[in-house]
């Protein structure tokens, strides 16, 4: 034999054997046996991507670290925060230990070196924060293993007292991904919107950005093939890519080699600004949950991309049911064209949450909210994408003793959530309740604030029984009689992974 055929017969033997072992569990020939469901164990690590907080010098900005406590976990772990590289748009930046940023102090205040982590969480349950400041600060790539892995979060929220964005803007860290939808997004005079992409892997990261608007795609041969360097994070301004202005657009990234996360930051000159997080995945229904109860002005901005036009019905679950919008019955929704609607001041006064269902083919549908509070040069903006239900757990960090309002939304069925409110990074005790709430209502339900709480918590929601629950947290923070408010969803944060049973199977390799 020739040293081909010797070692395709050694591999061959190898798999084989390696198989043997691993074979899943299943029926006998004869159908005795039954599968054993798989084991619902907690994930092993975790990666999350935070994007360079902001362009203004006088931003200000905390971010907030916490690991909810789960079963059956590793008594060992790390979680850490480092500095990614800095790349402009034409491709430059740092050569890749993050150096020469301006890294985040630690939670006890001295400066570290941008090569070192920016925080370190000491054990799941207790939030740990830091902060910086300025426009040089880095975007951040973060890792979690063993303990700290399982439903780890990071919220990052910014201050800035006046300019462009002025106002609060948060955003929640996310993991890298391949695909992500911004309806919401804007090339119009007075917005400055950037993509931020971050590359956590070893190799480079090549993505396409397309725009699309009212008339459909926008030609933007300028957003094909962007490269992202290894370990490094490059925002890419909107208008930089079209000479196209549009007040609402739909951001497609698309990863055609690699893997990214991606967020945008839509900044407007007079009425303030937040963070844009990636909508769901297209769906024929969606949950946008979380409408401040006293929105001035809500627009609500859905696209779909497949080939069929989408009809949706438009409702709004308020804290007595679900009620239609006057004027706003239904959205049509021509296929790859951005499509808005202005519902106004459409929560009058109490909590909401928007539901849209087709109201006869299915057809997915990608949205968001853009939603305002304040008149005239003192308004504020934030954005509300439509998400995933909360599932067995999810988790909203940076919460302080005044200031946050937790939305809580059951659509289709009544539901129970358990919500727990974690120790204060600097000293209280957790405390947990329970609460139900009615077939398509949202309700503001309390926060229940840790006892003797010092510096920020974090707030865990679990669905304890009944139909899907959506969420979403508000922060506000009134300065210079501007109502400055961030708002995020808490979807699932998939902390458990099922896992088949496996056992050795040495006759598969009779067969």
């Amino acid at each position: 034999m020739n040293r081909t055929t010797l070692s395709l017969i050694a591999t061959t033997t190898a798999l084989a054997a390696v198989t043997a072992f691993a074979a899943l569990d299943g029926p006998s020939a004869s159908g005795a046996a039954t599968p054993e469901p798989a084991a619902n164990l907690p994930v092993q690590r975790t990666s999350l991507l935070c994007p360079a907080p902001s362009i203004s010098d006088i931003a200000d900005t905390a971010y907030t670290s916490f690991t909810p406590v789960t079963r059956s976990t590793p008594s060992s772990g790390k979680a850490q925060l480092q500095a990614a590289d800095a790349q402009t748009a034409d491709g430059t930046g740092n050569s890749g230990t993050g150096k020469g940023s301006k890294a985040a102090k630690g939670s006890k205040g001295g400066k570290k070196s941008a090569d070192k982590p920016v925080l370190t969480p000491k054990a799941p349950g207790t939030p740990v924060t830091g902060d910086t400041s300025g426009a040089d600060a880095p975007a951040l790539i973060g890792t979690a293993d063993g303990k700290f892995a399982p439903g780890w979060t990071v919220q990052e929220t910014t201050e800035v007292a006046a300019g462009t964005g002025r106002g609060l803007q948060g955003v929640n860290c996310t993991a890298a991904d391949t695909d992500f939808w911004f309806p919401g997004a804007s090339t119009a005079t007075g917005r400055t919107d950037y993509v931020h992409l971050t590359n956590p892997d070893d190799s480079a990261a090549v993505v396409d950005i397309e725009l699309y608007g009212k008339d459909g795609a926008i030609k933007s041969p300028l957003g094909e093939n962007q490269t992202i360097a290894p370990h490094a994070s490059k925002p890419i301004l909107l208008s930089t890519l079209t000479d196209e202005r549009q007040a609402d657009l739909t951001v497609h990234v698309s990863v055609r080699s690699g893997r990214v996360g991606a967020s945008v930051q839509a900044l407007d000159d007079k009425a303030g600004g937040d963070w844009l997080a990636a909508a769901a995945d297209p769906a024929g229904s969606l949950v946008l949950p979380g409408i401040p109860k006293d929105a001035t002005d809500v627009r609500l901005i859905a696209f779909t991309p497949g080939g069929d036009d989408a009809d949706l019905k438009v409702r709004l679950a308020s804290p007595d049911g679900l009620i239609t919008p006057a004027g706003n019955e239904s959205l049509h929704v021509k296929s790859g064209m951005t499509t808005t609607a202005d519902l106004g001041a459409v929560t009058r006064g109490e909590a909401g949450s928007l539901v849209l269902t087709p109201t006869d083919q299915s057809v997915p549908v990608v949205a968001a909210l853009r939603v305002v509070r304040g008149r005239g040069d003192k308004q504020e903006t934030a954005f509300i994408p439509a998400t995933a239900p909360v599932g067995t757990r999810a988790t909203s960090a940076d919460n302080s003793a005044k200031g946050t309002t937790l939305a809580l939304t059951a659509p289709t069925a009544a539901t129970t959530v358990r919500v727990t409110a974690s120790a204060g990074s600097e000293g209280g005790t957790a405390t947990t309740k329970t609460y139900t709430i009615k077939s398509g209502t949202t309700q503001n339900v309390p926060v229940p604030a840790p006892a003797g709480l010092r510096g920020s918590y974090a707030l865990t929601v679990e669905t304890v029984s009944g139909g899907p629950a959506f969420a979403s947290r508000t922060l506000t923070a009134t300065e210079a009689a501007v109502p400055g408010f961030t708002i995020q969803t808490l979807p699932y944060d998939r902390g458990m992974v099922a896992v088949p049973k496996t056992t050795e199977d040495l006759s598969i390799l009779q067969k």
